[in-house]
């Protein structure tokens, strides 16, 4: 497969992914804020520091407030995170390879770009909720149609390598920001506001209602942690995403699993086999921040070396 079209594909599913997540982080606030105890402050900075664009927002918006945070994560386009952003890009990637997709992938994906610029131009308030509702299944109807429509070749495991490098990073980040930044102080834990917060964690990844069939009846801060980063059954766990992304580097490549040939197989070889040993124990008493800091950037290492893998030209 040709490198460029190996790269569209990847960051088309990134893209799409991104967008998706982005609501989620969005959405979680907003959810939690209708659950919270009255007079308790709202908080939207902390969305912002899990971007790592603190500086930038302040520099165009300056306070963190629930509009400003939203505008800048939803339809800022000098932002290259935001929703908008995001679209854009994918739908980009997917014009330039329009002869390897089918033609239901492209619909869904111009679909989805023009849902989200038809809203950014209204000049109504959209509902917020519904909307970022509608972004999350917009990208569930990509990626379903796209596993329906197209080969299972090295292009659709190309694209799923993207899809789920950015759901385990987005998982490890949105886990990061409740645990590290969220929680107003040490005082809070353990009471009504600390639950609300854990719940809304779950929701925020889908997982509440799998987080109960897991058998965990208590929202624990230790059992949450443990079902989003090792369950090796739940889609968005981290676990998870890295078992199936590295079957698919496999299936590219060919190389048996538990060996590899390549800088990528052996980052992505190296992350999925500390989550297969380690225990949510030793996580905890490491530090979790400081954990999901290192995964993230693993992640972004794994992705690198993808990049120099299979598309990066090197010099004869």
């Amino acid at each position: 497969m040709l490198s460029r079209v190996a790269d569209s594909i990847y960051w088309l599913n990134r893209y799409v992914e991104r967008a998706e997540n982005v609501a989620r982080f969005i959405d979680v606030n907003l959810t939690l804020l209708l659950d919270a105890p009255t007079g308790e402050a709202q908080q939207w900075k902390p969305l912002i520091l899990t971007t790592g664009d603190l500086s930038l927002f302040q520099e165009r918006y300056g306070e963190a407030t629930a509009e400003n945070v939203i505008q800048f994560l939803t339809f800022n386009r000098e932002y290259p995170n935001s929703i908008a952003s995001c679209l854009f890009a994918a739908r980009e990637n997917a014009r330039s390879i329009r002869e390897i997709i089918s033609s239901e992938m492209w619909e869904r994906v111009n679909a989805f770009y023009f849902l989200v610029k038809e809203a950014a131009q209204s000049h109504t308030v959209p509902e917020w909720s519904n909307f970022f509702a509608e972004v999350k299944l917009a990208s569930h109807l990509f990626a379903g149609v796209m596993n329906a429509t197209m080969t299972h070749n090295e292009g659709w495991h190309f694209g799923q390598i993207g899809r789920l490098l950015e759901r385990a990073d987005k998982t490890a980040r949105i886990l990061d920001v409740k645990y590290y930044i969220l929680l107003p102080s040490a005082k809070d834990v353990g009471t009504t506001l600390d639950q609300l917060q854990w719940i809304a964690l779950l929701k925020s990844a889908s997982a509440y209602e799998m987080y109960r069939k897991w058998g965990r009846h208590r929202i624990a801060p230790t059992a949450v942690a443990e079902f989003l980063i090792l369950n090796r059954e739940f889609p968005r766990s981290i676990q998870f995403c890295l078992l199936q992304a590295e079957q698919s580097l496999h299936q590219i490549t060919g190389t048996p699993i538990g060996t590899w040939q390549n800088p990528a197989e052996r980052a992505l070889g190296r992350l999925r086999s500390e989550l297969e040993y380690i225990t949510i124990e030793e996580i905890v008493n490491t530090g979790l921040h400081e954990f999901l800091d290192r995964i993230q950037h693993q992640i972004n290492d794994v992705g690198d070396k993808i990049f120099t893998t299979f598309v990066a030209v090197n010099p004869v």
